[in-house]
């Protein structure tokens, strides 16, 4: 008898694409997602698929009552990581507590291992590349909560006994990103600019310096620490190391769009906006058989032909923010996009 597998936050970018792997592979995989940033199209019609906000206690532990989950790939978040500045309750609510809401049951019945996912904010502005050993200093409140959600894995693991793994991935692009978020994800952010034939947007000087990880070289490394023993009790940074500032990935995108009258406008930096983060893979090629195998052109390419499919997308803004200051940056306070 198959032994059930969750994934949460299944109806997003990168969940829907572990569920298909999942599925693929002959696994009982159950979808977990609220659906408000996920889609259901994107859950693979063998999975089993549950509405459940993870805010919500009672809820989160009946459907963990009911699957008994024996590992579970936690990928629901709010990983709006600039927008946790002006969201910060709403930030933590979807972390650190839908979390702990669901770690909780998942504990009482039975779970076996919890491969979590975190984030490279948890570094904050430190020197890259940088390394797991690296004493976290998140400078924005989503690093805040991710770092919160680690040691609390850590510690109920030592007292409960469950097996653990947590990822930090580097900045994820391919098809199924939701490109109507304007908050998050600059790949699809700009495509989604060239599809409405709209000017993008880079805050500060351009120079900031991100590394790109095309989906398909994370999913089956994800995969693999779910069932790996000897991922268990390690913290693995997942994502190639070539960083690209983003006034090179703006010159990529116009390029392989053929959009060269839509240049870039400038804006003041964003408040907090770490300038230059990125990683080491020692781990993840030891660890995980990482391959940093599409390049960004290729990947690129691959997701700008998924893009002109899908079709432009009407951004979706918040009604408001919970701290609407002067520092809003002018894209969501002016709904440029």
């Amino acid at each position: 008898m198959a032994k059930p597998i969750l994934v949460t936050g299944a109806g997003g970018f990168i969940g829907s694409h572990l569920v298909d792997a999942l599925v693929a592979q002959g696994h009982e995989v159950h979808a977990l997602d609220d659906l408000s940033g996920g889609f259901k199209d994107n859950i693979h019609p063998k999975a089993i698929f549950h509405q459940v906000d993870l805010r919500e206690e009672i809820p989160t532990r009946k459907v963990i009552e009911k699957i008994k989950p024996y590992l579970i790939f936690h990928l629901a978040a709010d990983a709006t990581e600039g927008r946790s500045q002006f969201t910060p309750l709403d930030c933590t609510r979807r972390n650190y507590l839908a979390y702990l809401n669901l770690l909780i049951p998942a504990i009482k019945n039975g779970m076996e291992k919890m491969v979590m996912f975190s984030s490279m904010a948890v570094y904050g502005a430190q020197k890259p590349p940088f390394h797991e050993e690296l004493e976290p200093k998140p400078e924005d409140v989503y690093g805040i909560s991710k770092y919160a959600m680690e040691q609390a894995t850590k510690i109920l693991s030592d007292v409960h006994g469950f097996k653990w793994t947590i990822i930090r991935p580097h900045n994820v692009y391919g098809p199924r990103q939701n490109m109507a978020d304007p908050y998050r994800n600059v790949i699809a952010i700009f495509m989604n600019a060239v599809l409405r034939n709209k000017a993008f947007y880079i805050y500060g000087d351009g120079e900031q310096k991100r590394a790109f990880s095309y989906i398909h070289d994370q999913i089956p490394c994800i995969m693999h620490s779910g069932f790996s023993e000897e991922c268990n009790k390690h913290i693995i940074n997942l994502g190639p190391v070539k960083e690209y500032s983003i006034n090179e990935l703006a010159e990529q995108i116009i390029a392989i769009t053929g959009r060269k009258d839509l240049k870039p406008q400038y804006l003041p930096p964003r408040p907090n906006e770490v300038k230059h983060a990125w990683c080491t893979n020692d781990k993840a090629i030891k660890l995980l058989n990482y391959e940093d195998r599409v390049t960004l052109p290729e990947g690129i390419m691959q997701m700008w032909q998924w893009a002109q499919d899908k079709g432009p997308q009407d951004p979706k803004y918040l009604d408001s923010l919970e701290l609407e200051t002067g520092n809003v940056p002018a894209t969501w306070k002016n709904k440029l996009y």
